[in-house]
């Protein structure tokens, strides 16, 4: 049996590394990763010498080489820049690293005859639940370059899966997220300044969003050419942030010092996540909010005593 090939990019960042590492560990495919020169790879430690590494140097040229040397049956593009704000020394990375880098990908797959694409897009495309609002700068570029995946889809006949995600949290998260601030305040016995804390959120646990790809790339195998299908990567649940919060405080029986309302809510602040998604045939999540929450207290505080 020939084994398929996954090419992905983003594998460096939260998301993008466990999709990979878990790829890697169930022997699913041979995988293929694009990263950049300065990309930093201690993420991908473990699984390192166990995946192909391509640098992308930033040419279309470079990038159409490593689609031919990779020839991959997949590719998962999770690679982005998010900021839920914006200033004017942000544009040029946010169109960058949104449209350009995204769209040279394409170009390279369709010039060497690679025709699956599993896109990821965000719930910030729909603000106030609407068919297309973005929250933001940053999510209005992942808008824009859904729009040039339909040209391909419609004049080079490419099959596009777009993955809307919500917000996504599991144990060991580099990033500046909502879990990681309670903990490091607790740690530190800080006081943590945060909004009046009545936005609901969605929240979906890493390995739930990390089998939805798995799950569209079974479904995209089937898909006609041509076609482009968008779902919701969604928990389905709703909670305020400041039940989250009490409840990771309950469950972990951590005391947290929140000051609520010491800072005030976002520009466009998202009160409701999008609600209007279809949901992805064959997935739905399976790790429910208290036991996301327990594995991660579980992984930042029990195993690193």
């Amino acid at each position: 049996m020939t084994i398929k090939r996954y090419l992905i990019t983003g594998a460096t960042g939260y998301t993008g590394s466990f999709l990979a590492k878990d790829i890697v560990n169930k022997n699913i495919a041979e995988v293929h990763l694009i990263v950049r020169r300065n990309s930093d790879l201690n993420k991908l430690k473990e699984i390192k010498d166990k995946v192909f590494i391509h640098i992308h140097n930033g040419t279309i040229e470079n990038m159409i080489e490593i689609l031919n040397q990779s020839k991959p049956d997949i590719v998962f593009h999770l690679a982005s820049l998010v900021l839920s704000s914006h200033e004017p020394k942000d544009i040029n990375s946010l169109i960058e690293s949104n449209i350009l880098f995204g769209t040279q990908l394409v170009e390279a797959m369709i010039q060497n005859g690679i025709n699956s694409l599993i896109n990821t897009g965000t719930s910030w495309q729909h603000y106030n639940n609407e068919i297309y609002n973005p929250v933001c700068l940053y999510a209005a570029t992942k808008q824009a370059f859904e729009d040039i995946l339909k040209f391909y889809a419609e004049v080079n006949n490419l099959k596009v899966i777009n993955l809307k995600l919500f917000d996504t949290y599991g144990p060991g998260d580099f990033r500046n997220k909502l879990f990681t601030l309670l903990n490091n305040a607790a740690k530190n016995h800080e006081l943590l300044k945060m909004s009046p804390g009545e936005q609901f959120l969605d929240l979906v646990y890493i390995d739930d969003v990390v089998n939805a790809f798995l799950v569209a790339a079974d479904r995209i195998s089937k898909m006609k050419d041509g076609t482009i299908e968008s779902f919701a990567v969604s928990s389905g649940k709703r909670i305020k942030l400041k039940d989250v919060v009490r409840l990771y405080s309950e469950i972990t029986k951590q005391e947290i010092q929140i000051d609520w309302g010491g800072r005030p809510y976002r520009k466009r602040e998202v009160m409701v996540p999008w609600e209007n998604g279809t949901n992805l045939p064959g997935w739905c999540p399976s790790v429910d909010l208290e036991e996301g929450m327990k594995k991660i207290y579980n992984h930042e505080f029990i195993n690193h005593e």
